[in-house]
């Protein structure tokens, strides 16, 4: 009878270690949730509309109006007194252009007074993609 209960007792026991070893072999089949990209619109709203709006019925704030700002020519938004250093700007904006003026602002148009700075390439690009769609 102690060879039965013995017995027993290693049969359920490999059947414990069996079972730990399928479901950890599981978990690493199971490739994880791809990440939420960024929403640009949100992203805008956090940390560019204190300064700028995207629509042209409302007056310019520190920055000039963001509205259809792909393919204008730099320092040229209507109402708006840019800084000395959008004088010698002579570029129309676009995808790449804008990625560099929110990577570092002041390396692309010295003298430019704006002070954000997005490190961060994949917010970048969709902020990016947000004015895109402002037309």
């Amino acid at each position: 009878m102690y060879m039965t209960k013995r017995r027993a007792a290693l049969r359920i026991g490999l059947a414990f270690c069996a079972a730990a070893l399928a479901v950890d072999h599981a978990a690493a089949q199971l490739t994880p949730p791809s990440a939420k990209p960024p929403d640009g619109a949100a992203l805008f709203k956090q940390q560019c509309a204190t300064c700028h709006t995207t629509n042209t019925s409302d007056p310019s704030r520190q920055g000039p109006t963001l509205f259809n700002i792909i393919g204008r020519d730099a320092g040229t938004a209507e109402g708006f007194r840019y800084s000395a250093g959008f004088a010698t700007a002579k570029f129309k904006w676009d995808e790449g252009k804008l990625d560099a003026w929110l990577a570092d602002p002041q390396a692309m148009i010295p003298g430019a007074i704006m002070p954000y700075k997005q490190t961060r390439p994949e917010l970048r690009v969709a902020i990016v993609n947000y004015l895109k769609e402002l037309h």
